[in-house]
């Protein structure tokens, strides 16, 4: 058993009860400072093999930064860390992993541009896959594991948070791991799927495994855990066997204080007055036919199975997704599918996602608290910063939202206090109707009843509140009324003393109705709009719509000068495409990572100039050799001094790469003051040479752009490379090297850049350092046009070189099609306008919401 500072008598853990089983995880004397708060202070903790461990407290107590420092994602000040025997000074997630230790975390650390069979892939090494000859059927295998029957192939930006979660799971269990860390691992599951999850649990501590279970739920405590440690301000305050401590005693040490009632007082009516709320015959993609009516003063709650349509209800009154049917508030209709509208109507969505939906992470708590309501606090558009501050600080304390100040980054806060510095902003908005999605996932019991009795104060004050939670304990000690949902239906509606635990769990399993198709509806899969945001958002579409481009232009621009399609004419179009592809493939690999390359302009010229100092006619193969190896030795340079401020020295990759940029250009002119230095005819044969009128170095380019493109799809470093476009931190958390990944990108596009640039020096054939900067706008262009996200994650290379072709026959086909040279700046920046507002339309939906 852990040792316990501050332990209670009546918690401490008989003698016969110390396990004798073997430890899996040991913290002692550990220390974790954030600048001057200390979040971690001296804690010792220990999990048994065998045995489920439950870490209780309050949101911001540190329960989930000591499990972040023993799954390696936290760096810890002081103390030591055994796992399995061995002593740890240090610790990544890396090793963690490969000592047996598997973490499933609150916010799921998914990796949203990549699929699911990716996330898995890239989460559990091939060396931890020894069953699995085929690594599909490894996947399926897993999914299936845990209750999952999302396809393998599905990106996870399109998967919901319940499922987001089962595959957190999965990667966790698919190690087979010997400590095993849940944190929250239930706040967006269902009972069956909660179920499930427990069955798995014991099966793991079954086999040896070191569970420590992490929740704010006791009856799951009751269920699963065989210890129970309670944390309070970074501190441990008991411990001791599950079945010998009451609830009442480990709410004490939770909040610290005796917890005398988690709901407030029922209304003993509803308000007077004409109904608030009227919805008739709403249908939508998940649900069929709603009808419901309330009035201010009431909490009415949505209960059901996750899926069942719920969830897809009440953010179409909140105008966020397509439905049919009308919506009345306080008499006036509410148009459907505008966010805009419902929030001038005065309705308030609070999203059970309060990390992606719910908050401005980068935003302090006044700003987030005040965002809907600054038309209250300003005078023709000019906001009363003062009378701002003095509402929200009235909020703060009205709310005991726990934060040094209202300036205080939100970020910062614990997850309850999070949650109330959201329903703060329907408060300060004056809402007329506030609707809640699982208002309390994720949040610990002392700030789950202060949550309860806001919602209770927002409803007394006239306001209708409707919230949708998978928590039947909740619906029974909060709700005024109940409806439940079932396959897209209200199959009941309960009232007063009919609303308990009971009689909603007897309605949600024996409910026969069949989900009815919407014939009038919106249909996700059948809408034109719909079915272009699906062709648009695959990595792939994008390769095609410009080979179709490529095609249709050369077929115009032929057709006015058949010259156009003259053996020279192709063989200088794919030689400069060739050229622009080297680049773009570079600048592609600093783009999967979610940064961009400003210094591959000036690195051509750079190229060109120190090629024009070896390699000059009469060279030796010697002379020319160190030539070629100085050009890359110099790429390399420029890419490791990118990379490194980018990722050590926390520069912006604009910031960097500009710099960058001025500097290399600045040593081109110091060496080449004006164009000098004539280059070999023979080297300039030797890279221009041709088969027919095929340049071979398009043919490289080519043959680069499919092993680039396998490699992306199927190694570890091309998933890796998009893992930290995608998600920079889900992917340290799994295991990735996000910093060196980084650096190498930019090392990569660098030498990809010099690899163009020896195309550059055959094309002019001396050294001028003023050339190659129209390659920086270039193959940034050549990337948007190819389909790739500026945000990191997504792209394909094969697109990025159809982009450049494009590029390179649009320069072409301006002359035969006797257009001015204006013409092809402003046909380029038309597409690639185009292409970036359909990409990131396509993408931002993330094909509709599950």
């Amino acid at each position: 058993m852990a040792t316990v500072e501050q332990l209670q008598p009546d918690m401490a853990p008989p003698a016969d009860a110390v396990s004798d089983a073997p430890l899996g995880l040991r913290m002692q004397g550990v220390w974790k400072r954030f600048g001057n708060v200390v979040a971690v202070k001296d804690i010792s903790f220990d999990a048994r093999c065998g045995e489920v461990h439950a870490l209780l407290g309050e949101n911001g107590a540190g329960k989930s930064t000591l499990m972040g420092i023993a799954s390696g994602n936290l760096s810890f000040d002081q103390g030591s860390i055994e796992i399995c025997g061995q002593t740890l000074d240090r610790l990544s997630a890396a090793q963690a992993q490969r000592l047996g230790l598997a973490i499933v975390h609150q916010h799921p650390a998914v990796l949203p541009d990549l699929t699911v069979a990716e996330n898995l892939l890239l989460a559990v090494p091939a060396a931890l896959r020894t069953d699995y000859a085929n690594a599909n059927d490894w996947v399926v295998a897993q999914l299936r594991r845990v209750g999952s029957a999302v396809h393998p192939k599905t990106r996870l930006c399109n998967v919901d948070i319940a499922q987001s979660q089962l595959i957190e799971l999965a990667k966790a269990l698919a190690i087979d791991p010997k400590i095993l860390i849940l944190d929250e691992p239930t706040a967006a599951l269902t009972a069956d799927l909660v179920d499930i999850l427990f069955r798995n649990v014991r099966q793991a501590a079954a086999r040896g495994a070191a569970v420590i279970y992490i929740s704010h739920r006791l009856q799951e405590i009751r269920q699963i855990a065989d210890t129970v440690t309670v944390m309070r301000d970074g501190e441990v305050k008991g411990s001791a066997p599950v079945r010998d401590v009451s609830d009442d005693q480990i709410l004490n040490l939770i909040v610290g204080r005796t917890v005398t009632k988690q709901f407030p007082p029922k209304s003993s009516g509803v308000m007077n007055g004409a109904s608030v709320l009227e919805v008739k015959g709403l249908s939508g993609a998940d649900f069929v036919d709603i009808n419901m009516s309330a009035r201010g003063g009431e909490i009415v709650g949505i209960a059901g199975i996750t899926g069942n349509g719920q969830s897809d209800f009440l953010r179409s009154l909140a105008g966020l997704g397509n439905a049919r049917g009308a919506v009345a508030l306080d008499a006036k209709t509410v148009p459907l599918g505008n966010p805009g509208a419902a929030r001038s109507a005065g309705i308030i969505y609070l999203s059970p996602d309060r990390q992606h939906e719910g908050l401005f992470p980068s935003l302090s708590v006044r700003e987030n608290g005040t965002i809907s309501a600054l038309s209250r606090f300003a005078n023709f558009g000019v906001v009363d910063r003062s009378l701002e501050r003095r509402q929200m600080e009235a909020q703060r304390v009205d709310l005991n939202i726990r934060a040094a100040s209202i300036e205080q980054n939100v970020a910062t806060l614990s997850g309850g206090n999070q949650q109330k510095t959201i329903l703060s902003r329907a408060l300060l908005a004056e809402a007329s109707l506030v609707l809640a999605e699982e208002p309390t996932a994720g949040v610990d019991v002392g700030a789950r009843a202060e949550i309860y009795r806001i919602l209770r104060d927002v409803a007394s004050r006239g306001t209708l509140v409707v919230i949708v939670s998978s928590d039947i304990v909740e619906l029974e000690g909060l709700c005024d009324r109940v409806l439940v949902f079932s396959r897209g239906h209200v199959v009941g509606e309960l009232s007063g003393q009919d609303v308990n635990e009971a009689n909603i769990g007897r309605t949600m399993i024996t409910a026969t109705t069949h989900r009815k198709t919407d014939q009038q509806g919106p249909d996700r899969s059948g809408t034109t709009r719909s079915w272009l945001r699906i062709v648009a958002a695959g990595d792939y579409v994008p390769s095609l719509v410009l080979a179709g481009l490529i095609v249709l232009l050369g077929l115009v621009a032929s057709a006015h000068n058949i010259r156009f399609v003259s053996g020279f004419n192709i063989e200088k179009i794919l030689f400069l495409s060739a050229a622009l592809a080297f680049v773009s493939f570079g600048q592609m690999c600093a783009v999967f990572t979610g940064r961009i390359d400003l210094s591959v302009g000036p690195l051509i010229g750079l190229s060109l100039v120190i090629a024009s100092f070896f390699l000059n006619e009469g060279a030796g193969m010697g002379t020319i050799i160190v030539g070629v190896l100085a050009v890359f030795g110099a790429a390399a340079l420029v890419g490791l001094t990118n990379g490194t401020l980018v990722r050590f020295g926390n520069f912006t990759s604009v910031a960097a790469t500009l710099g960058v940029y001025i500097i290399i250009q600045g040593i081109s002119v110091l060496l080449r003051p004006y164009p000098d230095g004539a280059i070999s005819a023979n080297v300039m044969d030797t890279i221009k040479a041709t088969i027919g009128s095929i340049p071979i170095v398009f043919i490289v380019a080519l043959v680069l752009a499919i092993i680039l493109e396998v490699g992306l799809r199927y190694s570890r470093w091309g998933m890796s490379l998009r893992a930290v476009g995608s998600n920079e931190k889900a992917a340290a958390h799994i295991g990735v090297r996000t910093g060196w990944t980084v650096v190498g990108a930019f090392v990569a596009c660098s030498l990809l850049t010099a690899l163009g640039g020896m195309m550059v020096v055959a094309q002019l054939g001396i050294g001028d350092p003023n050339q190659g900067i129209e390659y920086t706008l270039g193959s940034i262009a050549a990337v948007v046009l190819g389909g790739a996200s500026l945000f990191g994650g997504r792209g394909s290379f094969i697109g990025v070189l159809l982009g450049a072709v494009l590029i390179q026959e649009v320069n072409s086909s301006m002359v035969f099609l006797g257009l001015s040279q204006a013409w092809q700046y402003w046909f380029i920046g038309l597409l690639t306008l185009i292409a970036v507002a359909v990409y990131s339309q396509a993408r931002s939906a993330s094909i509709e919401r599950p």
